[in-house]
């Protein structure tokens, strides 16, 4: 893929501020929370296997304020993605078209996004679990099952949430500035991939290898596709299996998803 030609403002030092100050603002805060909290869990005296994590808790015991928490929450993390969506449509560049973030094919992007949901998912699966066996990967209560009737809907917006930050910001977004700053591209792409990998480091060492995984085949699809649009399909359907999946899979094998 050919990357756009930058604007003339975007000099190497202009652009590594900004790509700071964007991931201070968003996942990359995340990665530091993250190892922050890896390394309480690992100080704590006790297996990762034995401690849990949950995703998506309750945010208050009134109903009405519980959804007012969760929605308020999914809309304005969206800002980080509108922010990053701005700043790439320097130089009068269209920001959709410039990440392969619209609609122009939508078959191709949707067919490619089950596929790619397809083989990180089923591997992901047995990675979690053989983390679990081993020690290595904290209990991740992806949901706390479906109390209202909301509940899916916030889970799948929670869902979409997650994989338009990522995915804009980590791909679309880092990609399109570490090439104009001269890195080639499997340098972006493993250093893309351990940034997903690092504020996942919260749920593990399991979740953080998955996820650098995750992030190697993502990157490479997009230097191929100049696209993001498949990979937030795929990352959408991946959470919203995950996220409502996980209550009925803890119903069902509660001795693989549950507590040791």
């Amino acid at each position: 893929m050919t990357a756009p030609s930058p604007s003339s403002s975007m000099t190497r030092p202009r652009i590594a501020i900004e790509v700071v100050i964007v991931l201070g603002l968003s996942l990359g805060a995340s990665a530091v929370y993250s190892i922050v909290s890896l390394v309480a869990d690992l100080t704590k005296g006790e297996s990762l296997a034995d401690q849990s994590t949950s995703i998506n808790p309750p945010q208050a015991s009134r109903e009405w304020l519980d959804f007012t928490y969760q929605f308020l929450a999914v809309f304005f993390a969206l800002f980080a993605v509108a922010l990053v969506l701005y700043l790439l449509s320097d130089g009068g560049a269209n920001p959709f078209r410039r990440i392969g973030f619209d609609l122009t094919r939508p078959a191709r992007d949707a067919l490619a996004g089950v596929a790619l949901a397809a083989a990180i998912g089923i591997p992901g699966i047995a990675l979690y679990l053989v983390g679990r066996a081993v020690g290595i990967t904290v209990e991740v209560q992806a949901s706390s099952g479906f109390p209202y009737w909301w509940s899916i809907p916030i889970l799948v917006l929670a869902a979409l949430r997650a994989a338009l930050t990522e995915e804009i910001i980590v791909v679309g977004y880092l990609f399109t500035r570490l090439r104009q700053a001269g890195w080639s591209t499997w340098t972006i792409i493993i250093g893309a991939a351990l940034l997903r990998g690092s504020y996942h480091l919260y749920q593990g060492f399991g979740p953080f290898i998955g996820n650098v995984a995750m992030g190697v085949v993502f990157g490479w699809c997009y230097a191929r596709w100049g696209r993001v649009m498949p990979l937030v399909v795929a990352h959408t359907l991946l959470d919203v299996v995950s996220f409502v999946g996980y209550p009925l899979a803890l119903a069902a094998w509660p001795g693989l998803f549950g507590a040791r």
